[in-house]
């Protein structure tokens, strides 16, 4: 097989199967409730500092209105608090509960596991031209989700 039917079927196979392995990885007993769009949410939410509904829905790239919807559904399955802004009341601050934290931490030692199996396996240079490979690859689609 050329490089190109290599690299095609390397990519199209990665992403499939991280999502899936990611989907299963993520739905033990105790996150079961929870759907992928509902950790992509936890996920921009994050741990550190509350973050307003505007910026979440950038780091989605959502509108608020779509964000909105499964901030509701987060809130209602005890994820996520809202908070109203002390010195201006119209903007709500989104943050974690203790429940959501649990879900994060959940979801970053997956991505740890899985950028520590790569990173054992490959030399410096190895690391480094494929971080160089990806980074282009995710420049094209940040130029293609702007088109």
């Amino acid at each position: 097989m050329d490089s190109y039917g290599t690299l095609n079927e390397v990519l199209v196979n990665l992403f499939r199967d991280i999502l899936e392995i990611e989907r299963k990885a993520l739905a033990t007993s105790e996150f079961q409730e929870l759907t992928d769009n509902d950790m992509h949410v936890i996920e921009a939410i994050g741990v550190d500092e509350p973050k307003n509904m505007s910026t979440i829905a950038r780091a989605l790239s959502v509108t608020v209105g779509t964000l909105t919807i499964a901030m509701n559904s987060l809130v209602k399955k005890g994820y996520v608090t809202r908070e109203r802004g002390q010195t201006d009341r119209r903007v709500v601050y989104i943050s974690l509960s203790e429940k959501g934290r649990a879900a994060y931490e959940h979801h970053a030692r997956f991505h740890q596991e899985m950028i520590q199996s790569v990173t054992d396996r490959l030399s410096k240079e190895e690391l480094d031209a494929l971080t160089h490979a990806l980074t282009c690859l995710n420049q094209w689609f940040r130029e293609k989700e702007n088109n």
